[in-house]
């Protein structure tokens, strides 16, 4: 196992990547439930709100009252998304409520358009303002860059417009840089030769954030993990995905990844049948059953599957 760690990082985004993009709004009650289910697997980082406009996604216009409903144990790290300094001053009305600070743009100008209806300029220029605020309220602040692999408008990406972004986010100061598969349009050998000039050209901790729309999802976190990436964000039940375009599926699911990491022996510090356990609970809230691996087929060692 020479050249894998012995430990990663996992940040739970199904609570907001996930229950954004159910086409029937979640009641807050079960989403409370079901965050606190997680927080109890080990899981030591959780994106659970966003502070969008309610009538662009309807399915997150109860972040606070899920952000004052949560019960978390200490050491539960917790982050909230923001689309722009409108959400960030909403957002910050309840600061005390989460550690850190999501920022997005996308490195398609089309995809950003029809994402947050702003050119990729506009968006820099105002989230290059809202880290130093984020800042300076004692907030951790995180970005992503998505279809930072391909645009499903535009086709290839340059990975040298995304480094370019990423290289003004991190002068602006933030303290963690993700890189969105945003529609699964990554391979292996684009996601080693990507990293590999991502770590050449940063100092901040690098995040992958794959789907697996085309089935390659943990594929490529075999191929990030070789050239060093050690932080992931996964989905729950492998809920998810990007509300443009169509056809978009969900994220790498979280109970997947563990599961392969653990029989890699990379340590998590999850509790991967509490996670299974939670994964299955939410088949219940959404009324149909999920499809992740794991669920279906169980961890390796369970033997049969489980009902």
């Amino acid at each position: 196992m020479s050249g894998y760690p012995e430990q990663v990082r996992v940040r739970e985004v199904g609570p907001r990547d996930g229950f954004q993009n159910e086409p029937e709004r979640i009641a807050t009650a079960d989403k409370i439930r079901l965050i606190d289910g997680l927080a109890r697997t080990g899981l030591a980082h959780m994106e659970v709100a966003s502070f969008v406009r309610p009538d662009v996604i309807p399915q997150l216009d109860d972040a606070v009252a899920v952000l004052d409903g949560i019960d978390v144990p200490d050491g539960v790290a917790l982050s909230v998304l923001v689309p722009n300094e409108r959400g960030l001053q909403t957002a910050l009305e309840h600061k005390d409520r989460f550690h850190d600070v999501a920022i997005f743009l996308s490195a398609s100008e089309t995809h950003n358009k029809k994402n947050v209806n702003r050119s990729i300029e506009q968006s820099l220029e105002a989230l290059e303002r809202m880290v130093p605020v984020i800042k300076g309220e004692g907030l951790r602040c995180s970005a992503v860059i998505a279809t930072s692999f391909g645009c499903p408008y535009e086709g290839p990406v340059d990975p040298g417009k995304v480094f370019e972004i990423g290289g003004r986010l991190e002068a602006a100061g933030i303290d963690e840089l993700g890189f969105g598969d945003t529609t699964g349009m990554a391979n292996p050998r684009q996601v080693r030769e990507f990293f590999g000039r991502a770590f050449e050209l940063s100092g901040l901790e690098l995040t992958a954030h794959f789907h697996n729309t085309r089935g390659q999802g943990l594929a490529n976190v075999l191929a990030a993990l070789e050239t060093g990436v050690r932080s992931f964000e996964s989905s729950f039940g492998e809920l998810g995905g990007c509300p443009v375009p169509p056809g978009s599926t969900g994220n790498i699911a979280t109970e997947d990844l563990i599961s392969m990491l653990h029989e890699m022996g990379i340590g998590t510090g999850v509790d991967l049948d509490a996670l299974i356990e939670v994964s299955r609970a939410v088949q219940e809230v959404l009324g149909r059953r999920l499809t992740s691996h794991v669920i279906v087929a169980g961890p390796v060692g369970w033997g049969a599957v489980r009902p």
